[in-house]
């Protein structure tokens, strides 16, 4: 008797399909450095409902004194959830057998996709209007009151409102130009000292003790004070498969790259915006 295995079938019943933890192949994507990941859903219909609950201090009486053998009051904390909705990231590309066979050309291609997957993801993290909603987007953050100029008073005020609004920055994010005007920001008119230092041997980026991220998908003049506990994400695999049967007909490889991942905020009072003005009107 013999027994059908993968290594005797046809091509067409053991297709060829990887799944790389996200976090290996798109670690620089800002939705993995910035946010919680709290499951994976597959599909665009189904959700991920992330749960969390309103302590009773912040919206009633909360915890209280009460002398020896007086009753206590009975006050429940409110549960509340978000729903997380994902939406898939494709990337396609065809590319003849002869091509495919070059030594280089398969990891090349890899890492094209996942230039091209970050690059998107960056983009609709931020930037993206609905479904789901971009952190510029966002309903309810708290938005310093005038760009930061010349010092980082604003900055620092932004960042001690977050605190009292109950926030713990993790991450400081900016456009690239953003964070080039601020290490540009001398320590008095007459200095030619920069108030964060000479910046030649940064082993990482940091602000107010806060890690710098930089992201050119960030409109200019922009950035973001981030609490990751306060944005829930849905992150999946990575998935990769090849396939000569697509384009039979003209001796060619077809590769696929998909990505399924999507956000919610929790409680956006506690992530701020800011602006950081020009040098020009510095």
């Amino acid at each position: 008797m013999t027994t059908l295995t993968t290594t005797t079938a046809e091509y067409g019943w053991r297709p060829d399909e990887v799944s790389f933890a996200a976090e290996d192949v798109v670690p620089a994507a800002l939705v993995l450095q910035t946010s919680t990941v709290a499951g994976d859903v597959d599909g665009d219909e189904p959700s991920l409902h992330v749960p969390f609950i309103v302590d009773a201090g912040e919206t009633g009486t909360g915890a209280v004194y009460k002398a020896e053998g007086a009753a206590l009051a009975d006050e429940e904390p409110d549960l509340d959830e978000v729903l997380v909705h994902t939406k898939k990231l494709t990337r396609l590309a065809t590319v003849s057998s002869e091509q495919f066979r070059k030594e280089p050309t398969a990891a090349q291609i890899s890492r094209s996709f996942a230039r091209d997957l970050v690059r998107k993801a960056d983009f609709d993290y931020f930037g993206s209007a609905s479904n789901p909603t971009g952190l510029l987007h966002a309903t309810g953050i708290t938005h310093a009151p005038e760009p930061v100029a010349g010092s980082l008073d604003v900055l620092i005020d932004l960042l001690a409102e977050l605190e009292v609004k109950g926030a713990e920055p993790s991450a400081i994010v900016l456009d690239p130009k953003s964070w080039a005007t601020l290490r540009k920001f001398k320590t008095g008119t007459d200095y030619n000292s920069t108030l964060l230092g000479a910046g030649t041997e940064d082993a990482q980026a940091r602000l107010l003790s806060l890690p710098v991220k930089r992201s050119r998908f960030l409109p200019a003049n922009t950035g973001m004070v981030i609490d990751r506990a306060q944005i829930a994400s849905a992150v999946g695999p990575v998935r990769v498969a090849q396939s000569e049967h697509a384009a039979f007909s003209s001796d060619s490889i077809v590769i696929r790259a998909t990505w399924r991942f999507g956000w919610n905020l929790v409680r956006p009072e506690r992530i701020g915006q800011f602006t950081v003005a020009d040098e020009a009107g510095s």
